[in-house]
C-alpha cells in the first residue's frame, strides 16, 4: 500500500505519541491511528515488535486491535509470551479478533496454552481465557473444566462461573453479541442492549461495529412503534465503542444526527468522547432543528448537543476561524452563537 508523504508524516508523529508518558496522549494517538487504519499497520507492527517501553508496545497492540488487520495475528500470538504483562494482555485482545476466522485454530491453541500456563501472571491468563469467550460454550468446556482446579483462585473463580453458566444453558452476553454480529439480532432488543452493556468493554471492536450495523438494519426494517427500542441498542453500541476510544462508527453518529429529531443520550455521550471537527456541522444542524422551527422546542436534546459541541471544540482546539465553524455560521448563525457561549457555558473558552 502506497502512503503519501503527508500521511506518512502524520502516522510517524502519532506513532511517536504512543511513546508519550501521558496515558491521555497515548489514548488520543490510538484513536487517530485507528481512524487511519490499514495504512498505519506496518509502523504499528514495527513498534509492537521493538524493544520500546511496555506502555508504547501495549498502545501499539491496542491500536492494532482497533484496526483489526490480519497482519497483526502472528505478532500478537508471539507477544502472548512477552514478559511485560500489559503487552501480553493487549496481544490477547488482538488474538481475540481471529478466534472465529480462517486462522482460528492457531489463535485458539495459543490462547488456550496461555490460559493453562500457571507460570504466567493471572492478568495475562485471564485475558487469554476471556479472549476465548467468543467461542461456543461447548468448545471451551474442556478448558473450563481443566481450570476449575487451578492453583490460582482468580482463575478458578472465572472458570467456575463460566462452567456454571454453561450447565445452566445460559447464553452469555459475549455469545449473544457474536450471534447478533453473525446472524443478526434476535427479537429481544432489551436483552441485546443489556449484553452490549455487559460485554461491550471486552468485545472485539470490529465485532461491536458489526453488531451496530446489524442493529441499524433491523431498526430500519421495524415499524415506527418498535423502532425506538432498537435505536436504544444502537446507542448502547455507540457508547461502548466510544468508551474504548474507537471512532469506527463515527460515520453512523453523524448520519443519525441528520435523520432524527431526538436520540438516546448515549449518542451525545459518544460524540463527546470521540467526536471530531467533522461532527460539528451535524451537531449544529440537529441543534437548529431542535430549537423550535417548525416543531416543538426540545431543550433537553439541545443541551446535550450543545455540551457535545463544546467538548469537541475544546478537545480539538477549534477556533471561530476554523473552516467548519465558518460554514456553520453561514447556515445556523443563531445556533452557533448559542452553542459557542452555551453548552455548559464553556465552548467560548476554546478560542475565538
Amino acid at each position: 500500500m502506497t502512503i503519501k508523504p503527508s500521511s506518512a508524516r502524520r502516522i510517524d508523529a502519532l506513532i511517536e505519541d504512543l511513546h508519550a508518558p501521558s496515558a491521555a496522549a497515548r489514548d488520543a494517538a490510538i484513536v487517530r491511528l485507528a481512524v487511519i487504519g490499514a495504512r498505519a499497520v506496518e509502523r504499528l507492527l514495527t513498534l509492537a515488535a521493538s524493544t520500546a517501553a511496555g506502555a508504547a508496545r501495549t498502545a501499539a497492540f491496542k491500536t492494532l486491535e482497533a484496526i483489526g488487520d490480519s497482519r497483526a495475528l502472528d505478532p500478537a500470538l508471539r507477544a502472548l509470551d512477552d514478559p511485560d504483562a500489559g503487552v501480553a494482555v493487549a496481544a490477547a485482545g488482538v488474538a481475540r479478533l481471529f478466534v472465529r476466522g480462517p486462522r482460528g485454530a492457531a489463535a485458539v491453541d495459543r490462547l488456550t496454552a496461555t490460559a493453562l500456563d500457571g507460570r504466567r501472571p493471572d492478568t495475562v491468563r485471564l485475558a487469554a481465557l476471556r479472549s476465548l469467550r467468543d467461542l461456543d460454550s461447548a468448545t471451551i468446556a474442556p478448558l473450563m473444566t481443566a481450570l476449575a482446579g487451578d492453583a490460582s483462585a482468580a482463575i478458578r473463580e472465572d472458570a467456575g462461573a463460566e462452567e456454571a453458566r454453561r450447565r445452566d444453558g445460559a447464553t452469555s452476553p459475549a455469545e449473544m453479541l457474536a450471534r447478533a454480529a453473525e446472524h443478526g439480532p434476535a427479537d429481544d432488543a432489551v436483552a441485546l442492549r443489556h449484553a452490549v452493556a455487559l460485554a461491550g468493554r471486552r468485545a472485539a471492536l470490529p465485532l461491536l461495529l458489526r453488531v451496530l450495523e446489524r442493529v441499524r438494519e433491523r431498526e430500519a426494517a421495524e415499524p415506527a412503534a418498535r423502532r425506538a427500542e432498537w435505536t436504544a441498542v444502537r446507542a448502547a453500541a455507540h457508547l461502548a465503542l466510544a468508551q474504548r476510544g474507537s471512532r469506527l462508527a463515527l460515520y453512523d453518529l453523524r448520519e443519525s444526527l441528520d435523520s432524527a429529531a431526538r436520540l438516546p443520550v448515549e449518542f451525545a455521550a459518544a460524540l463527546s468522547l470521540v467526536g471530531d471537527a467533522g461532527c460539528l456541522e451535524a451537531i449544529a444542524g440537529a441543534y437548529a432543528r431542535a430549537s423550535g422551527t417548525g416543531r416543538a422546542r426540545d431543550d433537553w436534546w439541545r443541551q446535550h448537543l450543545a455540551d457535545a459541541f463544546a467538548t469537541i471544540v475544546r478537545r480539538e482546539k477549534i477556533t471561530r476561524r476554523h473552516a467548519v465553524v465558518k460554514k456553520i455560521e453561514k447556515r445556523w448563525k443563531e445556533s452557533l452563537t448559542e452553542m459557542w457561549v452555551g453548552g455548559a457555558g464553556t465552548a467560548g473558552k476554546a478560542g475565538r
